[in-house]
């Protein structure tokens, strides 16, 4: 289904959506493409009814008009359009995705090459956006690495320490907050290359691992800019009000109205090996 007739739908579906609130939020500056297409498990907050959007396609259509920052089209056919002319209309494409896409070669190139670098631009990936294209190199040096399971379900609730708290899209949590949602580890993590923002407590999470498992990133990508946050699993994380900031503040970054530097942090990710490493250990001897 394509983004055209889900932006009639949104209408017809959402009562507080109207004629003219779709007419002032066109006024806005920032375009973006909400691409939700699963080619592997399906998540519920992607999963959309026989004639309704999935919750996290509502929740991003309902910010942009709370907002008045950006308006938001909605797709699960990537075929149709995530394409290098349809790109040309966005300023932010957005992936909450699995598998591997139907998206053609020449034009996932030109993303990744061409479109993504280019000033003003941006890639906001949510949870399984990690779990798409695990064996593309390119896609994954670019989003900083690949999911490799999640220890922390559906049902956990994890605590979450956030490192930069200066960052647009870290102030809404503070130092430290809980959150009930599922959690993703990484391989072809690349601490080198990413700025972390937040990273699992290991000393206060059940299970434990040694070793640091990072839940939100930034990064420059030439002169576009890459935002990365794992959370949001669960449809209930779409309606936190912490989260809904973040994405918020994302944006805002990617705009450049909350100017913020990303430089990579990979002494940070060594230091939370550590620390995780530790709280293991001390759970082990308990």
């Amino acid at each position: 289904m394509s983004f055209r007739f889900l932006t009639v739908c949104c209408l017809l579906i959402f009562p507080l959506l109207t004629v003219t609130d779709v007419a002032d939020a066109a006024e806005a500056k920032t375009r973006i493409l909400m691409l939700t297409q699963s080619k592997g498990y399906t998540h519920g907050s992607v999963k959309r009814g026989k004639e309704q959007l999935s919750p996290s396609e509502i929740a991003m259509i309902q910010l942009g008009k709370q907002s008045g920052l950006f308006t938001v089209d909605c797709t699960q056919d990537a075929a149709a359009d995530f394409t290098k002319e349809n790109l040309q209309n966005y300023d932010i494409v957005m992936f909450y995705t699995t598998g591997i896409l139907p998206i053609k070669e020449e034009d996932m190139q030109y993303f990744l090459n061409d479109w993504l670098k280019q000033k003003g631009h941006g890639f906001i990936g949510f949870h399984s956006a990690t779990d798409t294209y695990k064996s593309y190199e390119p896609y994954w040096d670019m989003i900083g690495g690949s999911f490799n399971g999640h220890p922390w379900n559906a049902g956990n609730t994890v605590t979450i320490t956030v490192h930069n708290t200066d960052f647009p899209a870290m102030k809404p949590f503070g130092k430290e907050f809980q959150i009930k949602d599922e959690i993703y580890q990484y391989k072809n993590w690349q601490p080198e290359k990413v700025h972390v923002l937040m990273s699992l407590n290991m000393e206060k999470c059940n299970p434990k691992r040694p070793y640091q498992v990072p839940v939100a990133w930034a990064k420059d990508w030439g002169q576009g800019k890459v935002f990365v946050n794992n959370m949001g699993h669960n449809p209930s994380t779409w309606t936190n009000p912490a989260f809904q900031d973040s994405v918020i503040g994302a944006i805002k970054w990617i705009r450049g109205d909350a100017p913020a530097a990303v430089p990579v942090n990979p002494e940070l990710s060594k230091q939370e090996d550590a620390k995780a490493a530790a709280a293991v250990k001390a759970a082990e001897k308990k």
